[in-house]
């Protein structure tokens, strides 16, 4: 059995034979649902209020996880189809050298993700055991994380379910939810709450894009997942409904704590959580634990995209480089542009999905190997279509860094806060729709 989790974690951009196709549905379910469970969601739910009042966030929160979750399940049941990593996959719809514009993308992303779940977890850690010890010694927890994401990397995700999700996560993650739901609740005055108005500054459309963004965050490594799944029915309700109910679960939390204790700062969050007793600490460190596996998700994905790239590099040796960077960068970083950094990825994914979900449908909802191994270098009419859904995005809420933000408004945008996700969708979908069904060949690869 262990040389079966070796072989499988170090499988590279191939299509996945039929004996390693053993996720059924409710193995996907399980490990998107312990992905969704996320301190960094409950931070993302935090930025929502007191901008919007708290109907107003939970309106904003159904709206994004519907949204994001179909989204994020239909990435799946691509994936399934093809059997190859994500970035692999976009040499279908965009080319082969296309793919290599969203797989820098992409690679960015899991760094960033990566730094930021781990940053996360030492920030709480370091509370906790402050609480607990006097001693903080963030730089060492960061470290140890750091380490523990890279063991559950080298698993692979077969490994990652069979040896961490079914024996711990499933049955300590249900237990600390319950108590920390509880305790954000205990206390607080929710009539009181729910009439509060918000200060403004954030619509509810604006507010979906939030979630939207954290959610189709993983739609570009859902294929990394799902290439191991038994069926793309399976696939399709084992990613969409495992991520639904813990994403919608989490940013409600992190809406909630910040009105009912009070907090102006999301990244105080943490040492909040430490101050509400024995208990409470002992359902944060059980979260800490279970963190760890998004920032196995990040560094997983992010060198199976770099393989993309370079297709013969080793698989542990880009796990390995991608852990250190990530680490390294929590050490630096701090919390800065979170919400700015959410949105800046959204704009970039919707888009990209909306590319490939249109040439999927077009390709008759199959991807056989040689429409991907065999894609012409460039598909220019669907790398077109994806930038003019950025652009859509961006003119519509221009995010990301000051300078950009500050040039991108010099375009006008309009005044009326509908959000960016569906217009950004429904642009590059129609634009890349129109081009692949334009250029649909009989049999085999598109020209």
């Amino acid at each position: 059995m262990g040389g079966r989790y070796r072989s499988e974690g170090s499988w590279g951009i191939t299509p996945v034979p039929e004996r390693l196709r053993v996720l059924s549905g409710l193995d996907t379910g399980l490990l998107w649902g312990n992905l969704g469970v996320s301190l960094l969601v409950i931070v993302a739910g935090a930025v929502l209020v007191p901008a919007l009042s708290l109907p107003q966030a939970l309106l904003a929160i159904a709206l994004g996880c519907l949204v994001g979750n179909l989204m994020l399940g239909a990435a799946g049941a691509i994936g399934a189809d093809a059997r190859v990593p994500g970035m692999v996959l976009m040499r279908a719809p965009l080319g082969r050298r296309g793919s290599y514009l969203p797989t820098a993308a992409n690679v960015l992303q899991g760094l960033g993700w990566s730094t930021f779940e781990l940053l996360v977890i030492a920030t709480a850690a370091a509370a906790l055991s402050e609480e607990l010890f006097g001693f903080g010694a963030q730089w060492a927890w960061t470290i140890a994380f750091g380490a523990a994401a890279l063991v559950l990397s080298l698993l692979g995700p077969i490994g990652f379910v069979r040896r961490f999700v079914r024996h711990f996560a499933i049955v300590v993650l249900p237990i600390a939810l319950a108590y920390l739901t509880w305790w954000t609740l205990d206390g607080a005055d929710l009539g009181a709450l729910w009439s509060a108005p918000g200060a403004g500054g954030l619509s509810v459309w604006q507010g979906a894009d939030v979630v939207v963004a954290i959610t189709v965050s993983w739609v570009p490594y859902a294929a990394d997942y799902t290439r191991f799944s038994t069926t793309r029915r399976g696939a399709f309700l084992g990613t969409g409904l495992g991520y639904l109910v813990p994403d919608a679960w989490m940013l409600g939390l992190g809406a909630l704590l910040v009105l009912s204790r009070d907090l102006s700062d999301p990244g105080a969050l943490p040492a909040a959580v430490v101050a509400g007793g024995f208990a409470a600490i002992l359902a944060l460190f059980a979260l800490l634990v279970t963190e760890t596996d998004e920032a196995f998700a990040n560094v997983y994905s992010a060198a199976v995209s770099l393989q993309n790239l370079v297709p013969r590099a080793p698989q542990p040796i880009l796990l390995a480089l991608v852990a250190t960077l990530a680490t390294a960068g929590a050490l630096l970083l701090d919390f800065a542009s979170y919400e700015g950094f959410l949105l800046l990825l959204g704009s970039l994914f919707v888009p990209l999905f909306a590319v490939l979900f249109a040439d999927w449908l077009a390709a008759d909802r199959h991807y056989p190997s040689e429409r991907v191994f065999e894609a012409p270098a460039w598909r220019p009419g669907l790398v077109g279509a994806w930038l003019a859904g950025f652009c859509v995005y961006q003119w519509l809420y221009p995010t990301g860094p000051a300078w950009w933000v500050d040039l991108v408004s010099k375009l006008d945008p309009p005044s009326w806060e509908i959000g960016a996700t569906v217009p950004s969708f429904l642009v590059s979908f129609a634009l890349a729709s129109g081009v692949a069904f334009l250029h649909r060949p009989a049999s085999g690869p598109i020209a």
